[in-house]
């Protein structure tokens, strides 16, 4: 990436300054609140100087003529560029590795994830889990329940639990329900979901089945789906309502189009997925996004994709505003995808 020769460490001090008060204030910046803030011994008329040069650059903008300016997208992502990520205090990443830990499933730490976020920021917390397309059976577990219904757990190796409650013309007991995990977690424990499906189906096509009681009633519960779970991303949102109480420019009509975009699962999985796509671990940022929906130019996203054992992934983010606190929000994105990765599957 060539830098522009307009951004010397002189220049530089002056935008980082006027970004810096424009997120504080959310009001446009005077070339005297400038002069008062950075340390380059400049008059406000000599600041006002390199203000119309970065104006001219692209950097800044004026809304009014007696107006000061206002960073543009540009602006912040030059400014974006030069933040590290401050780290947490031990004991806060024991704190958080512990509340994400006595979540049980991969799921339910996301969720948690998503609500930590939004709890740091302020902003709309992101998360998703994203399966392998090739998943390893783990262990089945079935459960009788009331008035002859069946719950069906399926756990494969990448920590995913899936769920469903069936219901059976026949009545199994639990005894029968204890021969039937048996039999599946003793034969095909550590085979990937595809290839058991495709032996059990084998298995059950025999005339031997017709002779064996736990196969007979395993042709039950496999008609019901049982091991034919689809590899859906799960993902989490938590903080829309923030949106709703910032000054994003937009009118009613377009707050409602934002609203219901994030609704969608499917578009906010299409964005992680557009804009996540760097190596495990690594912390990226997308200021306006504008080219996604229209709603979401004044929007920034900030996350990370995180590679668990098994095949599995996640990916972690904050979506704020683009007037936001960047350097808060890349260190709370950065903690909880490093917390979330630490801990065992």
């Amino acid at each position: 990436m060539v830098r522009d020769p307009l951004l010397t460490p002189r220049n530089m001090e002056i935008l980082h300054s006027i970004v810096e008060t424009y997120i504080e204030t959310g009001q446009p910046v005077a070339s005297r609140t400038v002069s008062k803030r950075t340390k380059t011994g400049l008059s406000p008329a000599s600041i006002r100087n390199v203000m119309a040069d970065l104006s001219d650059g692209g950097y800044l903008e004026q809304p009014h003529t007696s107006a000061g300016r206002i960073p543009t997208e540009k602006a912040f992502r030059v400014y974006v560029q030069s933040l590290g990520v401050r780290r947490l205090r031990s004991s806060e990443m024991e704190r958080l590795r512990a509340e994400l830990e006595a979540e049980g499933t991969i799921e339910e730490r996301a969720e948690r994830s998503s609500r930590v976020l939004t709890q740091l920021t302020g902003n709309v917390g992101i998360a998703a889990t994203i399966p392998a397309a090739s998943q390893t059976l783990h262990q089945v577990e079935l459960l009788s329940l009331a008035d002859g219904r069946i719950l069906m757990i399926v756990v494969t190796r990448d920590g995913v639990v899936r769920e469903r409650i069936v219901s059976l013309d026949e009545r199994l007991s639990q005894a029968e329900l204890d021969s039937i995990r048996n039999y599946l977690n003793w034969n095909f424990s550590g085979w990937v979901l595809e290839e058991a499906r495709r032996e059990l189906a084998r298995r059950l096509e025999q005339e031997s089945a017709l002779y064996d009681a736990i196969l007979r009633r395993l042709v039950l519960l496999r008609s019901k789906g049982l091991l034919d779970f689809q590899l859906t991303p799960n993902i989490y949102l938590e903080g829309t309502a923030n949106l709703v109480g910032l000054d994003l420019q937009l009118t009613r009509e377009k707050m409602r189009e934002l609203l219901r975009a994030l609704e969608e699962k499917k578009r906010v999985l299409q964005i992680l997925d557009r804009f996540l796509e760097t190596p495990s671990g690594q912390v990226e940022v997308h200021v306006g996004l504008g080219d996604v929906h229209p709603s979401m130019k004044a929007l920034s996203l900030i996350g990370l994709k995180v590679l668990l054992p098994g095949g599995l992934s996640a990916k972690i983010a904050v979506l704020g505003p683009m007037r936001m606190n960047y350097e808060r929000v890349i260190s709370a994105v950065s903690c909880v995808g490093d917390a979330f990765r630490s801990l065992p599957v």
